[in-house]
């Protein structure tokens, strides 16, 4: 009983750490973002992820600049895809 109350007490930090704390750790922001520690790596290494090099080595990551290249790249769902369609034919499409 006590190693499940742990556990719980664990994910509620967890939790609440990711929604009030502005700068995130290698170990947190890959949590947080639901990916591998080196697949954070890569993206880091790759310059294809905003992070922080304070002191040269470790990585750090705001949180919000993490939110914001997470939601970069919307993909259109289909409805939206046939309105655009439909607004190009509208308009006589190329000319």
């Amino acid at each position: 009983m006590d190693n499940f109350l742990k556990d719980i007490a664990d994910v509620v930090t967890d939790k609440t750490l990711f929604c009030t704390k502005d700068v995130l750790t290698s170990d947190e922001a890959a949590r947080y973002m639901g990916i591998s520690k080196s697949y954070l790596y890569k993206l880091t290494m790759k310059q294809q992820i905003p992070h922080y090099k304070p002191m040269g080595k470790m990585c750090y990551f705001n949180r919000v600049e993490l939110e914001q290249w997470l939601q970069s790249n919307r993909c259109a769902t289909a409805n939206e895809l046939n309105q655009q369609a439909q607004s190009y034919c509208m308009k006589g499409g190329a000319r």
